[in-house]
């Protein structure tokens, strides 16, 4: 049982700590000066949250390791994040559509965590769920924006949206470790969240005037350890500092 909630808990911390990376590379790019304020702010709730599941992870793995290990001095193959979440940030679009899936996919999912039989989890539910609440939000005014917007601004949603969509199936997948932490009362079995996901991205497109794509491609891998060419330039800016001065302290 441990082993299974270390590896949760491990594809929790990397799903967050790998998105809140990409965000924070729009800090001083962004289009809009508010932007330019609140896509570093939903970074750092992303990275806090991963900071609070990496401190866990170590607990219960009990080899010494703690947040800054997990998150700085893993290989590229140790990670566990999902493939969506590590695509390239793209134009502004692609990272507002990027933002609304992992969203839309996180907000049920830490909601069943709140009646998790695991109390530490539900702790971090509850602070998770009222960030992520904000991130639909934020994500889905952008997604209606852009794609009820001009002519430009609406086929470069309709791209962002068709380039991406097929990576959301990953979010639903289930094996042993997410079969025996639903039957555990652990974390919710991620497929059960399907209809809700449904509802939330069908909602938002059909205001933004957007068909929500239908695809046979469903990109894997990202649970297993198998990345695309961009996990290696994303670890290799995470994880200097740590891996140029190990053990540094500020």
């Amino acid at each position: 049982m441990n082993d299974n909630l270390f590896q949760l808990l491990i594809r929790l911390g990397d799903d967050h700590l790998i998105l809140g990376h990409r965000l924070s590379e729009w800090c001083g790019h962004a289009p809009l000066l508010e932007e330019d304020l609140a896509m570093p702010n939903m970074a750092l709730d992303l990275i806090g949250q991963a900071r609070l599941i990496y401190q866990y992870a170590g607990e219960v793995e009990s080899k010494g390791r703690d947040e800054d290990d997990l998150a700085y001095m893993r290989i590229e193959r140790q990670y566990r994040n999902c493939l969506l979440v590590e695509r390239p940030n793209g134009d502004f679009a692609h990272t507002m559509a990027r933002q609304l899936y992992f969203a839309a996919f996180m907000e049920p999912y830490w909601r069943a965590c709140l009646n998790s039989a695991d109390a530490r989890l539900a702790a971090i539910a509850a602070k998770a769920i009222k960030e992520v609440a904000y991130h639909i939000r934020h994500a889905g005014e952008w997604v209606i924006r852009l794609g009820d917007g001009t002519e430009e601004s609406a086929r470069r949603m309709r791209e962002a949206v068709e380039a991406l969509h097929p990576y959301t199936a990953e979010l639903f997948d289930t094996d042993a470790v997410s079969d025996a932490m639903d039957e555990a009362g652990i974390a919710p079995d991620p497929a059960m969240l399907r209809g809700e996901f449904d509802r939330t991205i069908g909602q938002i497109f059909a205001e933004a005037g957007i068909a929500v794509p239908q695809s046979s491609y469903q990109p894997r891998g990202g649970r297993t350890g198998i990345h695309g060419e961009e996990m290696g330039h994303i670890l290799a800016e995470l994880q200097y500092m740590q891996r140029a001065y190990p053990g540094a302290n500020w």
